[in-house]
């Protein structure tokens, strides 16, 4: 399931609604959510059009730089779940999957908190 739709179906969203002091910044996926909730989520700026000038373009890549070295930090982790071959191919049962991945989360985590 993608991020988005687990944030909508899983009722993420109404959460963010529920409590307003919550924020969070977010993927150019979440565009959508973010501006619904335009003072909790902040999502990269949109690029420029062709015709924008040097300037504009310094500032969105200034912009889009500053917010991705904010999330940098939680990205590298979630992405390291992912290149687990156990996670990567599992082929197991659906329902053995939490504990499989609660399996690989330990090491990740761990490796993680050395850094």
């Amino acid at each position: 399931m993608h991020d988005r739709t687990a944030v909508r179906t899983e009722g993420i969203a109404d959460l963010f609604r529920q409590f307003p002091q919550v924020k969070a910044k977010v993927d150019a996926g979440y565009r959508g959510l973010a501006k619904e909730l335009p003072d909790q989520l902040q999502a990269p700026p949109l690029k420029p059009k062709k015709d924008a000038t040097p300037e504009e373009v310094a500032a969105w890549n200034a912009e889009r730089h500053q917010q991705s070295s904010e999330r940098i930090c939680v990205e590298h982790p979630n992405a390291e779940h992912e290149q687990w071959r156990a996670l990567q191919r599992f082929r197991g049962r659906r329902e053995d999957f939490d504990e499989t991945c609660t399996a690989v989360a330990g090491p990740v985590s761990d490796r993680a908190a050395e850094r």
